[in-house]
């Protein structure tokens, strides 16, 4: 392994589930940190900023919502995942809502932990160089010329649905929560079928097959994920 290796924190409890990240991951090319508590989690962040945080909820000294919540409020630009056996819509919304980057419920498979890792390690690079293009399949936004097209052929927006596409460009690849997005483009509490509603008339412009979207995908109960770019 090179010096120049992705760095993971593993926060978690569990021996045997950091034992299962150490092994799976290193073998995926990161090189792996662990910490059983927040407290040590904390530490390990202030000191040897990891490129990436895998954190458990369930923690002994602190929930892991308290933790991601004050690392958002630090202003943290830390992808992080939650790994985490719960899998109610409500905690894995909160989760979500408190800056987590993406949530995977326990059990789970090593691939798919590790696409959402590289999912989320681009997402952060995105942000840091946001460019003005963005390409995913046949689809491209100008966010500076507010231009959609898809194919090469011009699509035309109402302005609403410019801004959901615009939120959902701008976090690519990232589950985006109902409530955050209609936060962002009512700028006030609304109710979730407005934004279903604009939803299906994006996907009716943007997508080949609607019902069998490819860019604008349905998180069931959660949310809207777009498809990172090329």
């Amino acid at each position: 392994m090179t010096t120049s290796a992705v760095k993971v924190l593993v926060v978690d409890d569990e021996p045997a589930i950091r034992r299962l990240l150490r092994v799976g991951l290193s073998t995926e090319g990161y090189a792996i940190r662990e910490a059983e508590t927040g407290r040590e989690a904390i530490a390990m962040v202030a000191q040897d900023r990891p490129d990436l945080v895998i954190l458990d909820l369930g923690l002994p000294d602190m929930s892991g919502q308290e933790l991601l919540r004050l690392w958002r409020a630090e202003a943290l630009a830390l992808p992080i995942v939650i790994l985490s056996s719960r899998t109610d819509e409500a905690g894995i919304v909160a989760a979500l809502e408190s800056g987590a980057d993406d949530y995977v419920t326990k059990p789970f498979g090593m691939k798919e932990l590790a696409a959402r890792l590289r999912v989320a390690l681009r997402h952060k690079l995105q942000q840091q160089g946001e460019k003005p293009v963005f390409q995913t399949g046949e689809l491209s936004v100008d966010l500076v010329k507010r231009i959609v097209r898809v194919g090469g052929r011009e699509v035309k927006l109402s302005p609403k649905e410019y801004d959901i596409l615009r939120i959902l460009v701008q976090h690519a690849g990232k589950v985006l929560t109902h409530q955050y997005l209609m936060k962002q483009v009512w700028d006030a509490s609304a109710d979730v079928q407005y934004l279903r509603v604009y939803v299906r008339q994006l996907r009716q412009k943007i997508e080949r097959a609607p019902d069998q979207p490819q860019y604008i995908m349905t998180e069931t109960g959660v949310g809207y994920r777009l498809r990172e770019a090329d």
